[in-house]
C-alpha cells in the first residue's frame, strides 16, 4: 500500500525499490508473480537482519554471566525486544558476502528455513504480543479447514468451511489469530478488505464473538487505488485489548474515503497532516484534547513559520528570499527591456500591455510588503495566544485573512509573469528585435528564465502558509469544542446495541451517514490542468510501452 512518509529517506527507499522492480520486469524471463515471493523474502531478511542488529548489542550487553563467560543468545532475548533471533548463517550481511561459487539460492533458503525450525510453533505466542501489525491476504479460500479445527488462535470458531474442506474465506482467520497473540495490554493494527466488516453467516459470527470482548476500537474505512496494484478500497481495523471501561461497548467509525491525496492517475495516498488530522480524531475519541489542541498550535505556528519562509534568504546567505526575489526579477526583467521598448514609442500594441504590468507590479510589491507586516503581526499573536481551545479557534480565525491573502499573491504573481512574458512576444512578433542592438536575446532569455524559477519558488511556498491554516481549520471546524462529535459522513462514535442493530456490521459508511456537499472554493483552474496534464503523460508512458510490446510480440510471431 502506499502508506507511506514523504521524507527524504522514505522517497530514496521508495525511488530504489520502485527501480530494481521496473529493472526485474524489463530484464526478467520470469513474470512477477513468480519472482516475487524469493524478492519478498531477502527483504524480510534484511529487514530482520537491521532489527537484530539494533538491539543485539543491548542485549549481549545484559546477559548473565557464569564465570565471567556469557551465556548464549536465545530467540527469547529477541523476542523481548520486538525482534527475531538469526542464526549465524541467516543473517543477511553471511549471505552477501557469500563468493560466486556458492549455490546463493540454497544459502538463501536454508537461511530462511533456520528461521523457521526456531519459530516452528505458532502457538506459543499466544497472549504475549504488545503490538501486532499486519497486512495480510485478503479473502484467502484455500486454507485447509481440519488443519485449525481445534487451533486455539481461533477461539471465535471458523468463519464458514466449504464443500471441499477449505474455510470459506480466510479473513477471519488472520483476525483471530491477531486477536489471540495480543496480551491483556496489547494493541493491534491491520489493513483488511472492505469486505470483511459486513460479510454475513459464519463470519458474521465470528465478528459478533469479537465485537462481544469489547477490544474493536476503531474502524477506519479507506478509498480505492491506495494499493500500487490492486484499485480495491481497505479498511484499517484496530483491536485495543486494554480500552477504558467506558469506552469497552463503544467503537470509533472514522470514514476516511473522502480524504486522500492523488499521488498519480493510479494511486491516492494520505499526506502526513493528513495522517496526523485522522489520528487527531483517535485522540479525541480517546479524551486527549491537549493533543488535538496541540496539533492545532502546531499547524497556526507553522502558517507564521512558511510565511516568513517567502522573505528569508535562500541557502547560500545572499540570494534575495523568494517573494522579493520576484519582484526583483520582474524589474530586472524590464530593465531589460526597456531599450528596445523606448525605440517602438509610446503608442503601439505593447503600450497598453506595458502600463497594465506597470500597476500590477506596483500592486504586488505593495502587497507583499503589507503581506510580511501581516505576517509579523501574526506571529505575535501566536506567541500570545493560550493554548486553550477558545483562545486556539480565535486564532485560527483571526489567521484567515493571511491565508486568503497568500492565495491572493499567487494570482498576482501569475498575471505579473504572464504580463511580462505577453509583453516579451509582442516585442518579437514583428522580428524588429532581430537586428536591433539594444535586444539583447540571451539577457531576455535568462532574465526570463529567472523570473519564472522565483516565481515558481514564492507560488509553492505561498501555498504552505494556506496549506496549513486549512489543516488547522479543518480540525476546528469539524471539532469545534475540542471534543469528539458526529461529523456526517466523517465519524461517529457507536454502541454495541446499535451495532447489533446493523448486523454486527463494522462497516463506517453504514453509521456515518453522508457528508453534505461542499463549495470548492479553492478550485484551481490552472492546477486541475496540470493534473490532466500528469494524467495524459501517465497514459502516453503506457501508451508507448504497450507499443514497444505489440511490435515485440509480432517479431517474434515472424509477422
Amino acid at each position: 500500500m502506499s502508506f507511506y512518509g514523504t521524507t527524504g529517506i522514505h522517497r530514496s527507499h521508495r525511488k530504489r525499490l520502485w527501480g530494481a522492480a521496473d529493472t526485474l520486469r524489463a530484464n526478467s524471463n520470469y513474470a512477477s508473480n513468480e519472482y516475487f515471493l524469493p524478492v519478498m523474502g531477502l527483504v524480510f531478511l534484511r529487514h530482520a537482519y537491521s532489527r537484530f542488529l539494533a538491539v543485539k548489542d543491548d542485549i549481549e550487553a545484559n546477559l548473565p554471566k557464569r564465570g565471567g563467560k556469557a551465556r548464549a543468545l536465545t530467540k527469547e532475548d529477541f523476542s523481548q525486544k520486538s525482534s527475531i533471533f538469526l542464526r549465524p548463517e541467516a543473517q543477511f550481511d553471511h549471505l552477501v558476502s557469500l563468493p560466486d561459487s556458492t549455490d546463493r539460492v540454497k544459502a538463501i533458503i536454508g537461511a530462511m528455513e533456520s528461521i523457521e525450525e526456531d519459530y516452528d510453533d505458532p502457538h506459543e505466542m499466544l497472549g504475549k504480543a504488545q503490538y501486532v501489525m499486519a497486512n495480510p491476504p485478503f479473502n484467502v479460500d484455500e486454507i485447509d479447514a481440519p488443519k485449525i479445527t481445534n487451533d486455539p488462535r481461533l477461539p471465535f470458531g471458523l468463519p464458514g468451511v466449504n464443500n471441499r474442506g477449505k474455510v470459506s474465506n480466510g479473513n477471519y482467520v488472520w483476525i483471530s489469530y491477531f486477536w489471540s497473540y495480543l496480551s491483556e495490554k496489547g494493541r493491534a493494527g491491520f489493513v483488511m478488505s472492505s469486505q470483511a466488516s459486513s460479510a454475513g453467516r459464519d463470519e458474521a459470527k465470528v465478528r459478533q464473538k469479537l465485537i462481544e470482548t469489547g477490544d474493536v476500537e476503531a474502524m477506519i474505512a479507506i478509498r480505492s487505488n491506495f494499493f500500487y496494484t490492486r484499485t480495491v478500497p481497505c479498511e484499517l481495523w484496530f483491536l485495543n485489548r486494554d480500552k477504558p471501561k467506558k469506552l469497552r461497548d463503544k467503537v470509533l467509525m472514522l470514514d476516511a474515503r473522502n480524504v486522500y491525496r492523488t499521488v498519480t492517475r493510479k494511486i491516492y495516498d494520505f499526506s502526513p497532516e493528513q495522517q496526523q488530522n485522522l489520528l487527531a480524531i483517535v485522540w479525541l475519541y480517546r479524551g486527549q484534547s491537549d493533543r488535538f489542541l496541540g496539533l492545532v498550535s502546531k499547524y497556526l505556528r507553522t502558517v507564521v513559520d512558511e510565511g516568513r519562509a517567502c522573505f528569508e534568504l535562500q541557502g547560500d546567505g545572499e540570494t534575495l528570499g523568494m517573494l522579493p526575489g520576484f519582484d526583483w526579477s520582474i524589474s530586472q526583467l524590464g530593465g531589460q527591456l526597456m531599450g528596445f521598448l523606448k525605440t517602438l514609442g509610446q503608442s503601439g500594441p505593447h503600450a497598453e500591455t506595458l502600463a497594465e504590468l506597470h500597476k500590477e507590479q506596483k500592486l504586488f510589491h505593495d502587497d507583499v510588503q503589507q503581506f510580511q507586516v501581516n505576517i509579523e503581526k501574526a506571529a505575535k499573536q501566536w506567541e500570545k495566544a493560550a493554548d486553550s481551545n477558545a483562545a486556539l479557534n480565535k486564532l485560527v480565525e483571526q489567521l484567515g485573512p493571511l491565508a486568503e491573502t497568500s492565495r491572493d499573491l499567487i494570482k498576482q504573481a501569475d498575471l505579473v509573469y504572464k504580463l511580462a512574458t505577453r509583453l516579451i512576444e509582442l516585442c518579437e512578433a514583428d522580428g524588429k528585435t532581430k537586428d536591433n542592438d539594444v535586444w539583447v536575446n540571451r539577457d531576455v532569455i535568462r532574465s526570463r528564465k529567472a523570473a519564472d524559477e522565483f516565481r515558481g519558488l514564492a507560488v509553492e511556498q505561498l501555498k504552505q502558509v494556506r496549506y496549513f491554516w486549512k489543516q488547522a481549520h479543518w480540525l476546528t471546524e469539524r471539532f469545534p469544542d475540542a471534543e469528539l462529535c458526529d461529523v456526517p459522513g466523517l465519524v461517529k462514535v457507536v454502541d454495541r446495541s446499535e451495532i447489533e442493530a446493523n448486523d454486527w456490521s463494522l462497516t463506517p459508511g453504514r453509521y456515518v451517514g453522508v457528508a453534505p456537499e461542499e463549495v470548492d472554493e479553492d478550485f484551481d483552474f490552472e492546477e486541475s490542468l496540470r493534473e490532466i496534464h500528469v494524467e495524459l503523460e501517465d497514459l502516453n508512458t503506457e501508451a508507448v510501452t504497450l507499443a514497444a510490446t505489440i511490435k515485440k510480440n509480432f517479431e517474434e510471431l515472424g509477422i
